[in-house]
């Protein structure tokens, strides 16, 4: 094979592309950034990494795996597979560079994570798993042993629509899945970490990879569900891990370490209670969250919590939301992926149209746009999943109506609605709903009427806080029209969500 071929399939190379990789190939592994990819057995036969795994050095098998020809003529970076091992990139250098690592558990569990062939290894990786079904959770145990505070780093999770009975309350039966998919057997959560912490009194790399497995977990149930019923638990975690970190003992580097996955941790939990539209609760996590950003010198949590606290901030105190979004650019100057600018610049023109400053919205909008057509990064953060065309269609569309121009929001969120996007159905019953809410503003009452019914039994199912205030806010001003198409939606509303 040439260096014009793709070492990855071995289609011919353009020659104009200097990437290393054909465009397909490209695209099937723009998700390596969040999970390591999928590689083929011949991928452990390359020299390099055929020498480190004789001279049994973990460390040197991951530097020679990032620099593998697979993944192009660029080397992964360490701030990516370190993201994959729970570890900060300073640690990975440490690793790569360093001795040989000795602990066990830590050997296996990267092993496992980047998937090398138990053969090639010089050590046994754990006995193989079996599936426990919890409620609509699967979750991934050790055989024949009970779930512990040691869970494996990926969890197949699958979410099904929400039960038909309950309205607008928390089913007890899924609460307690949901529970379980933070790793540990159902509502028992909280005294199997209070078990676990009495047991030890130092932090290991072990409670390091469970808070960034947590984030990880409730970001996926999220993008599914809604926050509504994940929002307690993840509050709970955060209290009981910030207990145990603030009581033990750990060194610097392990320290770093745990306070930026204890920030990437605030974060979520923050994200949460804004879309369970519990606001007030949100603030002191993303102030927890800069804290311990700043400790770990972990500039990326920080501007992440900038951008969260604009979001929270942007209907009540718009300026202080533009001055959230501004703080956030400049924080992450010299680094900021093009995506993360895309969604800064989203944040400030939102906080403008607030501001009733139609220049300045449309200046950060066509930045943002500008910034979105630059495409994926390599080191794009995996929270940025969400910050897709669509997003920037929503965006505009509530700023429309911030503006006062809802049959201009309409046309917006009707873009959406006409070709969803499948990997984010909470914002694309969000944007349905506030849909409707542009509809019945510019006077479209039978429109608005039509999509509240159409998104009635998404809205069920979704969980989300803030997504139901603004759909009661819809069935309020509905309530007050005499239509039919009006009276029919009151009508079913009552019925899913007043019995």
């Amino acid at each position: 094979m040439t260096p014009a071929n793709c070492p990855r399939c071995g289609a011919r190379l353009a020659r104009d592309n200097d990437s290393g990789r054909c465009a397909p190939c490209q695209a099937a592994e723009r998700h390596r950034l969040s999970v390591p990819p999928e590689v083929p057995a011949s991928f452990w036969s390359h020299p390099p990494l055929r020498a480190a795994l004789v001279e049994r050095h973990l460390g040197r098998v991951i530097r020679a795996y990032r620099h593998h020809p697979y993944h192009g003529r660029a080397a992964l970076p360490q701030a990516v597979v370190a993201s994959w091992l729970g570890i900060t990139q300073a640690q990975l250098s440490r690793v790569e560079n360093g001795p040989p690592l000795v602990h066990l558990d830590r050997l296996s569990h990267w092993a496992a994570l980047l998937r090398v062939p138990e053969v090639q290894l010089w050590f046994s990786l754990p006995s193989r798993t079996l599936t426990m079904q919890t409620g609509q959770i699967s979750v991934e145990v050790p055989k024949d042993e009970p779930p512990t505070i040691d869970v494996p780093a990926v969890v197949p999770i699958t979410l099904e629509a929400a039960p038909d009975e309950g309205g607008g309350t928390t089913d007890r039966r899924r609460f307690t899945a949901l529970a379980a998919l933070a790793g540990l057997a159902g509502n028992s959560l909280l005294d199997t970490l209070a078990k676990a912490d009495r047991k030890a009194d130092a932090i290991g790399m072990e409670h390091i990879r469970l808070a960034g497995s947590l984030v990880e977990r409730f970001r996926q149930a999220d993008a599914a569900l809604g926050a509504d019923e994940l929002c307690d638990v993840a509050m709970g975690i955060h209290t009981h891990l910030s207990a145990w970190a603030a009581a033990s003992q750990y060194g610097r580097g392990l320290g770093e370490a745990l306070q930026s996955a204890l920030a990437d941790l605030a974060n979520q939990v923050a994200w949460l209670a804004v879309d369970a539209d519990r606001r007030q609760q949100a603030r002191p996590y993303l102030n927890d969250a800069i804290t311990r950003a700043r400790i770990a010198d972990d500039p990326r949590e920080e501007v992440r919590a900038l951008a969260c606290l604009s979001l929270l901030t942007r209907e009540d105190h718009p300026a202080e939301s533009l001055h959230c979004a501004e703080a956030a650019l400049r924080a992450s100057r010299g680094w900021a992926t093009p995506r993360l600018r895309t969604l800064l610049r989203l944040r400030a023109a939102h906080a403008y149209a607030h501001l009733n400053d139609v220049g300045g919205f449309n200046r950060e909008m066509t930045k943002a746009r500008h910034e979105f057509d630059h495409g994926l990064h390599e080191d794009d953060l995996p929270f940025l999943q969400f910050v897709t065309a669509q997003e920037l269609t929503g965006i505009q569309g509530l700023s429309f109506l911030a503006l006062g121009k809802p049959t201009r929001a309409a046309e917006s969120f009707r873009a959406i609605s006409s070709g969803p996007h499948a990997a984010h159905r909470r914002n694309q019953v969000h944007y349905t709903v506030r849909l409707a809410e542009a509809e019945y503003r510019s006077g479209d009452v039978q429109s608005a009427a039509l999509t509240g019914l159409q998104v009635l039994p998404a809205v069920k199912g979704l969980c989300s806080g803030r997504t139901m205030r603004h759909f009661a806010q819809v069935k309020q001003h509905l309530g007050r029209e005499q239509s039919n198409p009006a009276r029919t939606f009151v009508e079913a509303y009552s019925r899913v969500f007043q019995r």
